[in-house]
């Protein structure tokens, strides 16, 4: 059985994705695993702890900001 494609905006880009994603998997597609990063779902902030069992679905507005040690 084919998955299902929804569409979600990423930093403000509409971005393909299958159904029944979850934030870890979006992440993992993005290149992102283990990276420290924040996750906004709909302008709320996803704790880490939570990326495995929030799912992201079609129309979802998600944004993702790296974090990087400066000196």
């Amino acid at each position: 059985m084919a998955r299902l494609i929804m569409t979600i905006t990423l930093n403000g880009q509409a971005h393909p994705l299958p159904s029944s994603t979850t934030v870890t998997a979006l992440l993992q597609s993005l290149g992102f695993e283990g990276k420290p990063v924040v996750v906004e779902l709909n302008r709320e902030a996803i704790f880490p702890r939570d990326f495995e069992t929030t799912l992201v679905t079609d129309g979802d507005q998600v944004e993702i900001v790296t974090l990087a040690a400066g000196g």
